[in-house]
């Protein structure tokens, strides 16, 4: 279910987004940074000839569950789960100089319902609001403590006031609503971030942005429309406009 759901939602943001970015969508069903941390080197190599210029990174969630008496689940303690984060942190600065990183809190939950939907498959669920705010408060002032990009997933979604309703599919995973919350608070980060170059999607230049003859016409019957200006053409990012799936993982951007 995961992987086509993140086949979909790439499918989706490739559709959109008209700049020479590759995106790469590495969502992992279950992990916690444990297991990041573990595979880390084969996910992002430090010799591979191409690095990623942004990295968004998602591990909390699953981490913060509570203990299973059999010890056999995602939990994490707390501060291993801080030094597996700052290990990822410091392994993705060392990929190269333009490699820029986003980590992402954890979000809230919806007890209620991730109880009337995932007991009856997953029995008494170990995870609650209180244990996410504070794996998500730990990342954040992490991240404050290495200078790393971070969004507040956990505030971010309870600014709206019907978050409880609209904001998840079972209690847990996103629905487009909660999704679209994610994507505006990364776009604002690339906006706002003195980067340089600057990964903000406005600011990318085209890849073969060349007058072509091989442009549709538009309806004046003699002007050549610029597809891969489409976006501005509109008046809307469709990027701004798309949803993306959270899961536990790792996004970056070529």
């Amino acid at each position: 279910m995961y992987k086509e759901m993140m086949k979909q939602k790439k499918d989706e943001c490739y559709d959109r987004l008209h700049t020479p970015r590759y995106i790469v969508l590495r969502g992992y069903a279950g992990w916690n940074s444990r297991r990041a941390l573990q595979n880390l080197d084969k996910i992002f190599p430090k010799d591979a000839t191409d690095q990623p210029s942004l990295i968004i990174v998602y591990f909390g969630g699953n981490d913060s569950m509570h203990p299973h008496p059999s010890g056999l689940s995602p939990h994490v303690p707390l501060q291993e789960y801080i030094e597996n984060m700052k290990k990822i942190a410091i392994h993705l600065k060392s990929l190269s100089k333009k490699t820029r990183i986003i980590f992402l809190s954890s979000p809230p939950i919806n007890e209620v319902q991730m109880h009337e939907t995932l007991s009856d498959l997953l029995g008494p669920l170990r995870r609650t609001n209180e244990a996410c705010r504070t794996y998500s408060e730990a990342c954040l002032e992490l991240c404050r403590e290495m200078n790393v990009k971070a969004i507040d997933l956990w505030s971010a979604l309870r600014q709206r006031h019907d978050w409880l309703d609209v904001c998840f599919t079972d209690g847990i995973h996103l629905s487009n609503e909660g999704s679209k919350i994610v994507a505006k608070e990364i776009l604002k980060v690339l906006r706002e971030a003195d980067w340089e170059p600057s990964l903000d999607w406005k600011s990318m230049p085209v890849e073969f942005a060349e007058d072509s003859p091989y442009e549709p016409i538009g309806a004046d019957e003699n002007t050549h429309i610029d597809v891969s200006n489409w976006n501005n053409i509109q008046g809307k990012s469709q990027l701004e406009m798309s949803n993306c799936a959270l899961t536990k993982g790792f996004s970056s951007v070529d």
